[in-house]
């Protein structure tokens, strides 16, 4: 008797987490399949469930959408150097702070999460004041510098938790072998860091990527990234192109999300 009972509850458990999991694929798949939807279909007016036609033209971006490629342009050079910057900084602000102890780590590691947690309007605002004195208020520079400080606290925290995890005997055995400081650096410790630094580098990119607010305000709108094109479509109620932008900015999460997924895999298998 127990065994039937106990096998209806398995077998019930099972068909609600089956429901649950599609309810939660759908409702995530949802979103992107409207601006899909949206983005090829025109005349789509209430009570109408589909588009009254469909075409391509929103996404024919070499014919009367410059002003999309360029924003797009723009955000994939702010993200590409807030990266590559934002790495460079990250490396030896982690080392520095996993070599701390007691509370100067604790403090340093707040000091680096601070901007990752502050409002990115309240951060925009703060740092807008002080660009502006230095004369890059309104700049794709300005932007830049504004992109790198949550993406350095971002990276730096991610380092600090590699850095305490790092073996650095290997280094001192380079060491005694006599190789200098750059060799051992160069020929040590950057290839063992290779996967932290290629995931480092992802996450550099999409935190620029995806700023909107401190786009916006250190930007005052006049560096068009994706995301201000975006939102100037959706005000102005150009619903194809908002939509086609909205995908353009999925696309590089996706990415990184397979790429991440595939590193994580490669690296477990390493140790498999």
């Amino acid at each position: 008797m127990n065994s039937v009972v106990g096998r209806t509850a398995s077998r019930s458990f099972t068909a609600l987490r089956s429901v649950l999991l599609v309810l939660f694929a759908l409702t995530s798949a949802a979103p992107l399949l409207m601006l899909v939807v949206q983005s090829l279909g025109t005349g789509w007016f209430f009570p109408a469930l589909v588009p009254g036609h469909w075409t391509l033209d929103a996404w024919n971006l070499r014919e009367g959408a410059d002003a999309m490629l360029r924003a797009l342009g723009t955000s994939v050079v702010l993200a590409i150097a807030t990266a590559i910057l934002a790495c460079a900084a990250a490396i030896p602000l982690g080392r520095s702070l996993a070599r701390l102890h007691g509370w100067p780590r604790h403090l340093a590691a707040a000091a680096a999460f601070l901007p990752v947690a502050a409002p990115p309007l309240a951060l925009g605002t703060g740092l807008q004041v002080m660009l502006i004195r230095l004369g890059l208020g309104g700049t794709a520079a300005g932007v830049l510098v504004a992109h790198l400080v949550p993406a350095v606290g971002y990276l730096t925290l991610l380092f600090l938790g590699t850095f305490t995890l790092f073996d650095a005997r290997v280094e001192e055995e380079s060491r005694t072998l006599g190789a200098t400081r750059a060799q051992t650096w160069r020929r040590v410790t950057l290839p063992l860091l290779r996967p932290q630094i290629a995931e480092a580098l992802i996450v550099g990119f999409l935190v620029s990527w995806t700023q909107f607010a401190l786009t916006l305000v250190v930007g005052g709108g006049d560096v068009r990234a994706l995301p201000i094109e975006v939102f100037a479509y959706v005000r102005a109620g150009q619903d194809q192109p908002a939509a086609v932008g909205s995908l353009l900015l999925v696309i590089p999460p996706a990415i990184a999300f397979v790429a991440l997924r595939w590193g994580a895999r490669r690296t477990a298998m390493s140790f498999a």
